[in-house]
């Protein structure tokens, strides 16, 4: 019957996460991404024959954990137990065992893209029991852990979680012949610990796994044919309105040599052209492709060119994932452009605005608002 039971919640986990992944695709799914550690405190009491708060004992753990998908992760941990014997050691007991944890949130309710505030894992896992003795020397069983842990993930980045932990811890061997092992309440003990946890930051930029909308090899190509045609145009309109500027001047100079001998005009030519470059990026990326850096150099070409002139770059990111990570993004992306047209290409920083605008909407597809665009301001 138990095995029924885990093989159905098991087949409702696979389904949900298949489900999900028909719509989004998970980041933050490297080896080194969501790895945390733990450090809890309690008491632990028989589970049977004695009353909880009078025969309670002190208990201390720490514990490693991985999270491997939004549902499920493997952990260690190490326990100690003082005063739940006779013995006169500093430790009575100590516990190392394997866990597994199944978020019961995530596998009924699908992930959203980040932790709940509120969530409950099921627990489960084996260990090495060890008690220390005096006098006959020490002694070794084996140990079956069943337990919940009630969570509640902190903050806005979900960096923390306070976890309330009730949990059974069956001595296996016990007083039962060695040669056999078995689940026995009077060699059970019951564990409610309080815990901290601290996951470390992922790949993704953030403390656990996040969402993204997955594209297929045909969109992309689709948006890179788009992404080119444009540029193709922009370099067809700049060839356009450089040979258009080069007649003109030729035709100031054949003026200027016509009145010569009546007198001389200084003449100056004034355009109302000033130009705009927009730097496209990556889903998720502050880094300029080497694509892109054509359209960087148009503007450092210019500022050259008329020293007088000054820069306001605007970066934006479009809305998928958290508020406050793509508003960061939107600046790291006004910053990338600056820094490349301060230190490749020596303008002064003086002369140069990067500001981060958040989620942009200037496009009508979310995805091309992935951009930095640099406006030029005239000297006066």
């Amino acid at each position: 019957m138990k095995r029924s039971i885990f093989v159905l919640a098991l087949s409702m986990g696979v389904f949900t996460m298949h489900a999900q992944n028909d719509r989004t695709a998970l980041e933050g799914t490297r080896l080194g991404d969501n790895w945390s550690i733990e450090l809890k405190t309690g008491a632990v009491t028989p589970l049977t024959h004695s009353a909880f708060f009078k025969n309670a004992r002190p208990a201390f753990g720490f514990g490693i954990g991985k999270q491997l998908t939004p549902i499920f992760g493997l952990g260690i941990q190490g326990m100690g137990y003082v005063n739940t014997s006779a013995s006169k050691t500093a430790f009575d007991a100590s516990e190392v065992s394997v866990l597994g944890k199944v978020n019961l949130m995530n596998l009924f309710g699908s992930y959203t893209g980040e932790p709940r505030t509120f969530e409950i894992e099921a627990l489960t896992g084996i260990g090495w029991l060890h008690y220390y003795q005096n006098g006959p020397g020490d002694t070794n069983s084996w140990s079956t852990r069943l337990g919940l842990n009630l969570n509640f993930n902190l903050g806005e980045e979900k960096a923390w979680t306070f976890g309330i932990k009730p949990a059974i811890v069956y001595d296996m061997q016990g007083d039962f012949n060695r040669n056999k092992s078995r689940f026995n309440a009077n060699n059970a003990a019951f564990e409610l610990t309080a815990g901290l946890t601290y996951h470390f930051m992922c790949s993704n930029g953030t403390h656990h796994f996040t969402t993204v909308r997955p594209y297929d090899a045909a969109e992309v190509g689709e948006l890179n044919d788009a992404v080119n045609n444009l540029r193709s145009q922009l370099n067809d309109k700049d060839m356009q309105l450089n040979n258009a500027m080069q007649q003109a001047d030729n035709l100031q100079q054949e003026l200027a040599d016509c009145r010569s001998q009546a007198a001389k005009i200084e003449t100056v030519v004034k355009t109302n052209r000033i130009p705009e470059s927009v730097i496209t990026f990556r889903q998720g990326k502050s880094v300029v492709d080497a694509s892109q850096l054509p359209n960087v150099e148009r503007v450092a070409t210019y500022m050259k060119k008329h020293p007088e002139a000054k820069v306001i770059i605007k970066g934006y990111a479009s809305p998928e994932g958290n508020l406050a990570f793509n508003e960061k993004l939107a600046k790291a992306r006004a910053e990338s452009v600056k820094t490349i047209l301060v230190k490749r290409y020596k303008i002064s920083d003086t002369r140069i605005t990067a500001e981060g605008q958040g989620i942009g909407d200037m496009f009508s597809e979310p995805d091309w608002n992935r951009v930095s665009i640099c406006t030029i301001e005239e000297g006066k």
